[in-house]
């Protein structure tokens, strides 16, 4: 059911073409499998399956980012509100919109501009349909777009202060070279009276981050090699899973968790859609993640370099997880 049934107050902008995800899922193998190190986006593990193994990960003892990031937002969800006064929330990757809805209620959703923005129609439809349902009085507009390339916002009123949201330490996903370049373009498109608020992983004990990426249970090795089951589905591959092991790395050198798949034999893989046939040597392994961790100093000269300003910071000790709320200035 179209969220626009349940409120007159939603509105959808699609501003990808409908080969968007087919174009660069293609772009991205074809590039990433023939390259050394074999590396890839990503994006690709989270059809349906991955998006609830996901949901699986997050609730891991191992994994305590999720959860730590909800704990800052139910404790400090009023202080966000407070300090920005904000009318207007955009949310950048918004998918499910969960830990969205803390700060919803507490900028007070009667009148609110909401703004979700997903690659995904899916995801912000059936997140949009629940929060038409929950907050009536919600002004939602749904953008499907690519966050990373140039963002148009759909109109918002040029009066009030706009929070813009970059949570679940997605930041960490950009390589070290790219990060500044994206947070300057944030900058880009904020006034003086708004605010970016921020989620971070910060660097911990070795160990402690590399559980986080391969428990005990296998679920996060489940997710990985779920990107063979996509590639086979999307791209007329012929990946045997069974054929890979999951692997969790700490690349000191760049500050990052990587995921990859090694390759448990001598194979020669046929990607249909591509037209291309990729070996793998024995032992060889192939990154499909970059997951970085960030230090508070680290993370401030970041900001700094795109010409924002912490202007507050919640932190999990525990966890070792940073919320950062940032002015243009």
């Amino acid at each position: 059911m179209s969220p626009s049934q349940f409120s007159p107050s939603y509105g959808y902008t699609d501003t990808l073409d409908a080969e968007h995800y087919a174009t660069a899922l293609r772009a991205d193998i074809r590039k990433g499998l023939t390259s050394t190190p074999k590396s890839t986006s990503p994006t690709w593990f989270y059809d349906a399956r991955g998006s609830e193994l996901f949901e699986e990960i997050t609730q891991l003892k191992e994994y305590p980012l999720w959860r730590a990031e909800l704990g800052l937002f139910q404790r400090h969800a009023r202080d966000i509100a407070s300090r920005t006064g904000a009318r207007s929330l955009v949310e950048l990757g918004s998918g499910s919109s969960t830990k969205t809805q803390l700060i919803l209620e507490a900028l007070g959703p009667a009148g609110l501009h909401y703004i979700p923005v997903d690659v995904s129609a899916d995801a912000l439809h059936q997140a949009a349909a629940q929060l038409v349902q929950d907050y009536p009085e919600l002004r939602l507009h749904a953008l499907r777009a690519d966050f990373t390339a140039p963002l148009a916002l759909p109109g918002l009123p040029d009066r009030d202060p706009r929070l813009i949201a970059f949570i679940g330490s997605t930041l960490g996903n950009f390589r070290g070279p790219t990060r500044v370049p994206f947070l300057r373009a944030l900058h880009g498109i904020m006034r003086p009276e708004d605010f970016l608020l921020l989620g971070a992983d910060l660097v911990k004990d070795t160990d402690e981050m590399i559980a986080a990426y391969d428990d005990v249970e296998g679920v996060t090795a489940a997710f990985n090699k779920n990107l063979l089951h996509v590639l086979n589905r999307e791209l007329d591959a012929d990946f045997e899973p069974d054929a890979f092991e999951h692997r969790a790395v700490w690349n000191e050198a760049e500050q990052h968790i990587e995921m990859r798949l090694r390759s448990l034999t001598e194979q020669r893989v046929t990607i249909g859609d591509l037209d291309l046939k990729v070996h793998f040597e024995p032992g060889e392994e192939w990154i499909t993640e970059r997951s970085a961790k960030f230090t508070p100093d680290g993370l401030k000269a970041e900001l700094t370099a795109a010409g924002l300003s912490a202007d507050r910071v919640w932190a999990d000790t525990d966890a070792g997880f940073v919320v950062v709320l940032a002015t243009a200035g």
